[in-house]
């Protein structure tokens, strides 16, 4: 389910105009905040799930003045909420799975394998963007999301940091780090031939 459809669907001119802002936001932070779920969760559609939970917890709060700080402040805020909605899911499954291993016998199909595509981009070249999913996927995750955080999410070293846990130095370096090996991994297809560009 898309975050913006219960709003997106409705005539601008029946909209209040908190709404109207809460629709402009959701347009252009919510693709960026899939990106983000999806690289963190097994699915695209868990991904989803996660969001329009993380964006209820934010309008929850908003609503009851429990959050603190001003519309800057919700792009980190869901960012650490999703990632939390992440591994509490990851754990729940985890167990789920196991009892369902232990009761049936057979094991499930681990779909973080399956091709779920990240960029969905008319203008991206599927090579590239097929490449770069890849490299993205074998980067170990505290690297992975410190990128998809800064590149797609435009957030600051101290933003990603917050919202990570860890200190602003740390997540440059682990930026650093893992721009260099996607960058070793699109060399390293051109050599081959499987790029053109």
């Amino acid at each position: 389910m898309d975050p913006t459809d219960d709003v997106s669907s409705a005539p601008l001119e029946s909209l209040s105009p908190s709404t109207i802002a809460w629709r402009e936001w959701l347009e252009e932070h919510a693709p960026r905040l899939i990106l983000f779920a999806r690289q963190q969760s097994r699915s695209p559609e868990d991904a989803e799930d996660i969001v329009q939970d993380a964006l209820v917890k934010l309008v929850e709060k908003l609503d009851s003045g429990e959050f603190v700080g001003g519309q800057e402040a919700w792009m980190p805020y869901l960012y650490t909420t999703i990632r939390r909605l992440s591994i509490d899911l990851g754990r729940r499954d985890d167990r789920r799975r196991r009892r369902e291993d232990v009761v049936g016998g057979e094991a499930e199909v681990d779909q973080r394998e399956a091709f779920h595509p990240w960029f969905e981009s008319d203008s991206s070249d599927d090579e590239t963007r097929a490449l770069l999913e890849a490299g993205l996927k074998e980067l170990p995750p505290k690297f992975a999301e410190v990128v998809v955080m800064k590149i797609w999410g435009d957030q600051t070293f101290a933003e990603i940091g917050e919202a990570l846990e860890i200190s602003p130095n740390t997540a440059a370096s682990r930026y650093r780090y893992g721009l260099e090996a996607l960058k070793k991994k699109l060399s390293s297809a051109r050599r081959k031939g499987d790029l053109s560009i």
